[in-house]
Parts: C-alpha cells; structure tokens; sequence
C-alpha cells in the first residue's frame, strides 16, 4: 500500500492559528546513539510546541519564513531530544496547546543508534518528489517509495537531494514541500532520514543559496561553520562515518531555479521582490569560498586517523560516475574538488541521485587523461575520468583500493526517458560530463530560453552495471563489523527495483503503473581491513593514469 499522505487533505482546511503538527521527520542528532531531532510543521503558528518521550517534556525550536515568490508564511518546529541509550527503542508524542489533535496526539516510536562497532542496516534513494501527480515532475512511486523505506526497516534513510521538486511549481512551492512532508512521514516518523540539498532545492527569493525551504525544514548535525550550517555535515553511526555534501557548491552544471520565459516569474505583490526575467537561473557554483572542501578534508582525516572508523560513505546529490543516456551525466566540478579527497583518504562508497536511475561503478582511484571528446568540436578534452581499478566484475570489492560510486537517483520522481538503451556491441557506455557552466541561451523561440547539456563526452570504463529495466527501485545496505581487531568488514549491498511502476514499460512502450513490488536487481558485498588493525597513510592525490 502506498504511505499515507491524508494529513494533506485533513489539514487543508485548518487556519492560521492551528499548531496542529504535520510534517513530522527525525533526523540525527549531534551523536546518533544519544540524540534526535523530532522536526515538523503546522498550518499555523503553534503555542508551545513540544515533544514528550516518557515524562520528560522538550520544547520545540521554532523556525518560519515566507516564501520569496507566493508569500506564504511557513512554521516549522525542532526538538532536540539528548540525553538517550544507545541501540534503545523509545516511543514519543508530539503537540502543542493549539493542536487540533490534542487530546490524541501524534505518536510514534524510533531507535537510537548503536555505539562502538555493531551491525546496522541503513537505505538509500534519492530524487523522491510527491505522490501528487498535479505536481510537476511528480509521481505515483513516491508513495510507494517511501513504504518500501519501511518495509526494509533501517535503522536510518539517506535522502540524496532533489526532494519534492517545488521549484518547479514556483506558484504553489510550501504546498508542494507540504504534500512531501506528509507524504515521508509515514517513514521520516519512525527513523531518521538524512537529506543532502540538490538543484531543485535553489530556490528563488529563498535565501543566499535558495535553501531556504530546505534549512526551515530540517535541524541538521553542525558542522561548524555558522553562515552555512545544514549546508553540509557528517555523523557516525557505529565503525561508519556518512558525510553529506551540498555539491552545487562545486558543480559546473546550472541546474537550479531558471526562468525559461517568455514571460518573466513575477512574486506576489505581498513579497516585496521583484520579477525575474526570463533566462535568469540561480547559479551558486563557488558559494562557501572553498570552506566546505576545507571542512571535508579536515573530516576525512579525523575519520582515517581514528581507530574506530572503519567506513566512509558520502552522500551528496550529482554525480561524479553517471551514464545516463538521456540524464546530466557526469560532473568535472566533482571530480577536480572531492575525488582527489576521496582517493588519499580512501572514502569508500558514495551515493548519488541527479539522474533518474541506478548505476554502479567499478572501484576507481585517479584518473585517466585528455580521456573525453568535446561535444562541439571534437577535440580531446580532459574529463579527469575516474580510472577503475579492476574491470571484472566479482561481486566483492575491497574499497580499501578504489571508491564505488552509485547513482540512487530512483525514489519516484518521472524516470529518465532514455536511460534503458544498451551500448553498441563491443563498447562501453557512453558518459556525458559537464567541464564547464551551461548557462542559458536563447532558443529558436523568441524570448525563450535554454541550458545546453553537457558539453562533453568519454568512454564509461568506469561503469560495472545499469539498470534498463526499470528508473525505480531503493538500494540496502547491511553492515558487517567483523568479529576480530585487524580482520574484515563487510558491506552488503542489495538494489531493488519495482519492475512495471515507470509511466511508460521501457521494454513494452505500454503504460505502467506506480507499484510496491519491490524485487532483487543485484547484491554484491564491500569489504576492508578494520581500522584497528592498521596503520593508515594518507595517500598520494589522485593523479593521472597511463597505460
């Protein structure tokens, strides 16, 4: 069955007075194993929000803003919960004096993360949009998605960016975010769901960034640097450390907000902001000055340094490692700024979303030269293509030699349309990849504007496996600590697709439909030497490969 999104229609017709809570989404605190965040919304300005777990009562944090294009004033509340047992279960309910339910107020139940090394189970999709097909770029699957979240039971979710899409629907962008929110909820309510901000986050009139939406909604770990907090930051979960990234920071690729006119986007009169003209786009590429590159590298050599932490997994929203024939494709920005990162300090896997599939790559550490082509003149042109260090495809990966990349862009937002081609016989798929900004230019229509693709192209040798059967699916992630100092850990990871739930059957061209038939694509194994019986080295940057 698909989650349930009724608080939509339950609440619609509340006013602004209503504290009513909606919405309602965990996500770490600060330590996994002693805190959460209990976050969620209301239609209107709650009076003395709060949480109680047992008899302890905690007061919510309140955040508002009004959305820079239709006005509309949005409150959201935080609870910052401390002070819990590691690897304990803990019901919690969530009011406020003008809750329309007060006298059965929400609840739900959640578990803290285990401490020091211990098995877990964590999921990951990204590009989740709602289940209100009204919606642009919006979906049956995403309610079903978000079902199949709990189906897995995870102790946690990754959400890689592209989340409800509201950009897209500039007239109506908080009762998009709002539909999202109760829509998750039947999942974001039990267990924490990470997110990392991607394109469709930029929004106008929203903040330096157009991360406005974003930041009211969701009490993220800190990650110290106080213009851009929730930006960016990283938690531990037993022997793992997941580091999410906001990649519009680096991308070369405009891909946020755009006006593509004729007409400008003209904001409420309410707002006070002005029209913006028709091919205007909200580009942010470079906006921390460099400091969240600097934040990473710290972060990635705490965590080598350090003993207890055998895994590092980043989360971020475009891809380094993606062929998607009728998708973005690849990012240089990516792979000039963190990649290098990624290779000295061995990140072991990093997750993506961007483009509306599933793909795998083989292990890869540096790169190899002037290995693209330009899409315009043919020229060579150096992509940095990351360079696998095996090609043959075992099923077991030891991570310790070479990152995995995968592209989770399959939460239930509108499928690529062209991702389900196979390669000419005796070649590897086909990449595009951005090495430069696509900013827009003006169509064959009067007064109407475009963003180029990629701008150039390579041979994907760095690709193990694409799903042509399906845009959906949820990847599993099951991990083993070892049992001895010195000896293996394991990741076990398991890809499933809902074979049938694409608006179009990619092999049949007949109509699909949204479904919770969740079945196998594929399962292969991560492995490495702990950490406690090691000594480590930071390795050399990635450097260019011959031969």
């Amino acid at each position: 069955m698909p989650a349930d999104s009724g608080a939509t229609g339950r609440a619609a017709s509340r006013g602004p007075d209503d504290g009513t809570p909606e919405q309602i989404h965990l996500t770490w605190g600060d330590d996994p194993a002693r805190s959460v965040v209990v976050s969620w919304a209301s239609p209107g300005r709650a009076a003395r929000p709060r949480v109680r777990i047992g008899q302890r009562v905690i007061p919510a944090e309140e955040r508002g803003y009004t959305d820079g294009l239709n006005g509309q004033a949005v409150w959201t509340y935080h609870a910052r919960v401390h002070g819990l047992r590691p690897g304990a279960t803990y019901g919690y309910a969530v009011t406020a004096d003008n809750d329309g339910n007060g006298a059965d107020p929400f609840s739900a139940m959640f578990s803290t993360a285990p401490e020091g090394r211990a098995a877990f189970r964590f999921t990951s999709f990204g590009d989740l949009a709602t289940p209100n097909t009204d919606w642009v770029l919006s979906y049956g699957q995403a309610a079903y998605a978000v079902g199949a979240v709990e189906q897995f039971q995870p102790l946690f979710h990754l959400l890689n960016g592209d989340l409800c899409y509201a950009d897209l629907n500039p007239a109506a962008q908080p009762q998009v975010w709002r539909d999202f929110g109760n829509n998750n909820q039947a999942s974001a309510a039990n267990r924490p769901w990470m997110p990392v901000p991607g394109n469709h986050e930029i929004e106008f009139g929203n903040g330096p960034q157009g991360f406005s939406s974003y930041l009211t909604r969701y009490a993220l770990p800190a990650n110290g640097f106080g213009p851009f907090e929730g930006r960016w930051y990283s938690f531990r979960v037993g022997s793992a450390l997941f580091v999410s990234l906001s990649a519009d920071d680096v991308v070369y690729q405009d891909a946020g907000a755009f006006v593509a006119g004729p007409s400008a986007l003209v904001p409420a009169p309410s707002t006070g902001n002005p029209p913006v003209p028709a091919g205007t786009s909200f580009y942010v590429r470079g906006y921390s000055g460099g400091a969240q590159t600097r934040w990473l590298e710290a972060t990635l050599a705490a965590a080598r340094r350090d003993a207890s932490v055998d895994w590092i997994i980043a989360q971020l929203h475009q891809c380094a490692c993606s062929s998607s024939r009728d998708g973005n494709g690849s990012d240089l920005g990516i792979r000039e700024s963190w990649l290098p990162l990624f290779d000295r300090y061995e990140v072991d896997l990093v997750l993506c979303g961007h483009d509306h599939d599933y793909e795998r790559s083989f292990p890869v550490r540096g790169f190899d030269p002037a290995a693209g082509t330009s899409v315009a003149t043919g020229a060579a042109v150096n992509t940095r293509r990351p360079h696998p260090v095996t090609t043959v495809d075992s099923g077991v990966f030891d991570t310790s030699q070479g990152t995995v990349h995968l592209v989770l862009g399959c939460g239930g937002t509108d499928v690529n349309a062209d991702v389900f081609g196979a390669p000419a016989p005796g070649r590897p798929d086909e990449a595009k990849v951005f090495t430069m900004p696509n900013r827009p230019v003006p169509s064959a229509t009067p007064g109407v504007y475009d963003r180029p693709g990629a701008d150039a192209v390579e041979d994907a040798t760095w690709s193990a496996r694409r799903d042509t059967a399906t845009g959906y699916g949820i990847a599993v992630f099951d991990v083993n600590p070892g049992t001895e100092a010195g000896g293996q850990t394991s990741i076990t990871v398991t890809h499933y697709h809902a074979l049938g739930a694409d608006p179009v059957n990619p092999s049949s061209g007949e109509p699909g439909a949204p479904t919770g038939d969740y079945t196998v694509f594929e399962t292969f194994t991560l492995v490495r030497p702990r950490s406690d019986g090691r000594r480590w080295h930071a390795k050399q940057s990635a450097s260019a490969i011959s031969g």
